[in-house]
């Protein structure tokens, strides 16, 4: 009973948000899904594994990296993608190998950002819906004295229940997705420098400009 009793307690307050609490729950739900994909998406082992670039020159200096073992390590994670860009131009000079693999790293950038965009919009969007319905509630509040005078108090409460709801779920959806959005931006920015410290080491040993220390 008590499940049910606080799933229509909930309904209720859904209710008495009002309309507004429509755009409110769904970028809460929008919010929520985005979330769960980049934490997904965004694990340290799925962008740059830490023992890959040993593994690379392994198979390069052995002479086994072929097309197919490219192709696997390009399919693994973003850090491979970054390698076999540059691996591809290797034979062309440091500087083309440079090149491609900052390349790369901007194909890669755009897509461990991808969604952040919506995330912001939506920590921007949901404190706002909840302003909206804060006015809204109020502008019936001041209607209905208007209309009845001040002595009808259930439409009062109704009107300034309804500004209270809607505020408090706005925040409720802003405050967490703002913190996520701040904490994927990290996130991004610090596997991004990972990254580029990885293709930078295997510039160097490839050209020969590096000894060989991260085996």
């Amino acid at each position: 009973m008590g499940r049910f009793e606080g799933g229509i307690l909930v309904f209720e307050l859904i209710q008495s948000g009002g309309w507004l609490m429509i755009p409110i729950i769904a970028c809460s739900i929008l919010s929520l899904a985005i979330c769960l994909e980049r934490l997904w998406v965004l694990q340290t082992k799925r962008v740059a594994p830490s023992q890959l670039l040993s593994e690379v020159w392994v198979l390069v200096r052995n002479g086994e990296m072929t097309p197919d073992r490219m192709q696997l390590i390009r399919n693994q994670s973003f850090l491979g993608q970054i390698m076999v860009a540059g691996l591809n131009n290797s034979n062309h000079g440091r500087e083309i190998m440079k090149e491609s693999i900052q390349e790369a790293a901007q194909h890669v950038l755009h897509q461990l950002e991808r969604f952040l965009n919506a995330l912001g919009t939506i920590a921007a969007i949901a404190p706002l819906l909840g302003l909206l319905g804060t006015v809204i509630g109020m502008i019936k509040v001041f209607a209905e004295i208007m209309l009845q005078g001040t002595g009808n108090a259930s439409v009062l409460a109704g009107g300034i229940s309804e500004a209270l709801i809607t505020t408090a779920a706005g925040l409720s959806v802003a405050i967490p997705t703002l913190i996520f959005h701040r904490f994927f931006q990290r996130k991004v920015e610090t596997l991004l420098i990972e990254m580029e410290q990885e293709s930078q080491k295997l510039v160097e040993v490839v050209h020969g400009e590096r000894e060989v220390d991260f085996e």
